[in-house]
């Protein structure tokens, strides 16, 4: 412990001892504010998404049945859960608009939405690979797997390729 000591030459040395260890302790916390400063945008960056289970789901301008339905979504439709209330999840879609949604009646399976008016399916992960087919916007598709920049989807009719994950939004 730094205290007083009686003896000047010792006292002299003890509180040198005493700046060193606070200065220690006060360069300590300051590593652990800056990694935990560091660890809130990868936090802020997990987050989490859900896609809709079923054809007509309602999404709901609060969380009960007996709130307004906002709009339906069909199967796949990805969303942002921005909250949970019980079983309600506070949702956003792709153009920030937000609702409820009964959580059983989505899942947790990886879909994304073409957000341009038309995105190249091809048939690898690249501008070089051959186009397979022209998507338009608000076309659902199941994500199968992600590399780099391109999303490896399914479409509704089962047609798989490589999407610019650019061009879609989702998870």
């Amino acid at each position: 412990m730094c205290s007083n000591g009686s003896d000047t030459t010792h006292h002299h040395l003890h509180k040198e001892h005493c700046s060193v260890s606070r200065l220690h302790r006060h360069l300590a916390q300051l590593a652990f504010l800056f990694i935990a400063a560091l660890a809130l945008p990868l936090a802020a960056q997990a987050a989490e998404y859900v896609s809709i289970r079923g054809n007509a789901i309602h999404v709901r301008a609060q969380p009960g049945t007996h709130s307004p339905i906002q709009w339906e979504l069909d199967d796949g439709y990805p969303l942002r859960v921005l909250r949970k209330k019980g079983r309600w999840l506070k949702v956003a879609d792709h153009e920030a608009t937000l609702g409820w949604v009964y959580a059983p009646l989505t899942r947790r399976t990886p879909h994304r939405i073409v957000t341009v008016p038309t995105a190249r399916l091809r048939a690898g992960p690249g501008t070089g690979h051959r186009i397979l087919a022209t998507m338009q916007r608000n076309e659902i598709l199941r994500t199968l797997a992600t590399r780099g920049k391109w999303a490896q989807v399914q479409r509704e009719d089962g047609q798989r390729g490589w999407v610019a994950r650019r061009l879609t939004w989702g998870w």
